[in-house]
């Protein structure tokens, strides 16, 4: 597996993050405790900052949906694909950094963090550059891919007023990463707090003071993506990292290209993921009832995000605490912090699960009042709690492939199990065996998901912790 290693940032010296590591001699219940607190100690505020974040799309979501069938569908579209689809490879771009400055953060390299954000933004920005017609041909796009007129000639009108939200990611994700690796989640926590509140107001009032529509829903979402990056910015540069950002400066343009390849790698890696459920809500598009049918699928998905945003937060929280083990040499502590946090999802995965079964034909309310809408979303609500579950394992697994720098091994493993298994058995249950939009999402569910957490599984089950630990500690000083 490729390792890379880095330079690192912050006032962690009390030991909370990378203490020696326990003599096997200790007491396990005082081990997995200690490990618990010092996962929690970034999960915590993580969940909260992920779930105010996607509760900004909710809102959006919910917003519109409220004015009719076409506009959810079409901010659907709009937010989930077009957005989605630039989203997952920028996200998945900037988790190079999970790697490098966690890794960089546990071999006490603290002045590289701030070097590498920098450098994360120039590839980034650059990729929003070269990916920027997806928004400005987004109608036609949507078009050929077999969306009704309507819906598509709305979702063009919203990509393109989501523009600015596209070039926020180039700057928001980097910093995000920089602070996480750091364990300065607390900071995350409580400017996504804020600006969710914001988000609320300005939204309430585009679209019921002022009837924007659903341009104003969109705007909204632009405006707040921005004040985050200014946020979480200003507390980086004016005290909050003094050991880590020391200013710009033109390091960053050099080792470019080595860092593009891990980018890449992890762009790669996530955006298969990513982009394989904006494939579920496409192809319902050749489904009867197409509007219904998507409607239903992305109530069922923004469900599915809103509770992915707690496994999500352990992908992150693992990341940091492998790369900041393996950093400073501890392959033992990388391999318990990777147990502790399986555990720790799959039960919270298991407590959603039940809830979904539960209220099977309620949750959907949030989003529609439309009868026939809620009646399909009922019909799905089995599958929803499936996937809530295998993703309570699935993205905690991929936070320890980050963390261990194994973004290419994961990236060929996607795009076997997604869309050489995945995809094409939900084409057969779903469009061939004609069991509609739950063929197609099954069929992916069982075919591509399962099939790669399996295989990620068994990768880290076999994994020699201690030779990637060398490997770590070997190369960090060889980085620029």
């Amino acid at each position: 597996m490729n390792n890379i290693n880095p330079g690192a940032d912050d006032e962690l010296s009390h030991g909370l993050l990378h203490p020696p590591p326990p003599p096997v001699s200790e007491n396990p219940k005082s081990r997995f405790w200690l490990e618990s607190k010092k996962l929690w100690y970034i999960v915590g505020p993580s969940i909260f900052s992920r779930v105010a974040t996607f509760t900004m799309n909710v809102v959006t979501q919910a917003f519109a949906g409220h004015l009719g069938d076409v506009e959810l569908a079409a901010i659907t579209i709009s937010t989930g694909v077009i957005v989605g689809f630039n989203f997952g490879l920028l996200l998945g771009m900037a988790s190079a950094l999970e790697t490098l400055c966690g890794q960089a953060f546990g071999a006490k390299r603290y002045d590289m963090l701030g070097i590498y954000m920098q450098r994360s933004w120039i590839v980034l920005l650059t990729c929003c550059i070269v990916t920027l017609p997806f928004y400005i041909y987004a109608t036609p796009i949507l078009k050929l891919l077999g969306q009704p007129d309507d819906v598509a000639e709305l979702s063009g009108l919203a990509a393109i007023w989501l523009i600015p939200q596209h070039f926020s990611f180039a700057f928001l994700f980097p910093v995000q990463r920089f602070l996480q690796s750091q364990t300065k989640a607390s900071v995350l926590a409580w400017v996504s707090l804020v600006i969710l509140a914001i988000h609320i107001l300005l939204t309430w009032l585009f679209m019921n003071v002022f009837h924007f529509g659903i341009v104003g829903t969109v705007v909204a979402l632009d405006i707040s993506w921005w004040l985050n990056f200014v946020c979480l910015f200003s507390y980086t540069a004016f005290g909050g990292c003094p050991l880590t950002w020391n200013g710009f400066s033109m390091q960053a343009f050099s080792g470019l290209w080595e860092f593009v390849k891990l980018s890449a790698a992890s762009g790669v890696m996530l955006c298969l993921e990513n982009w394989y459920y904006r494939v579920l809500i496409l192809m319902t598009a050749f489904l009867k009832n197409a509007t219904i049918a998507v409607d239903a699928v992305s109530i069922c998905m923004n469900i599915n995000g809103w509770e992915m945003m707690i496994p999500l937060a352990f992908f992150a929280g693992i990341g940091v605490r492998v790369s900041n083990e393996l950093g400073a040499g501890n392959g033992n502590g990388a391999k318990y912090a990777t147990f502790v946090a399986i555990l720790h999802s799959t039960v919270i995965g298991l407590v959603f699960c039940v809830l979904i079964v539960a209220f099977h034909n309620k949750f959907a309310l949030i989003f529609s009042s439309s009868t026939v809408v809620l009646d399909a979303v009922d019909n799905m609500a089995w599958l929803l709690a499936f996937t809530i579950l295998l993703n309570s394992v699935q993205p905690v697994i991929s936070g320890v492939a980050v963390g261990s720098g194994w973004q290419s091994w994961v990236a060929y493993i996607n795009l076997g199990s997604y869309y050489l298994v995945g995809l094409p058995l939900g084409i057969v249950l779903g469009l061939i065996l004609h069991l509609g939009v739950e063929g197609i999402w099954g069929g992916m569910i069982f075919g591509g998901t399962a099939l790669q957490t399996i295989i990620l599984g068994v990768m880290t089950i076999r994994c020699d912790w201690e030779n990637e630990a060398q490997k770590a500690v070997a190369k960090y000083s060889n980085l620029k």
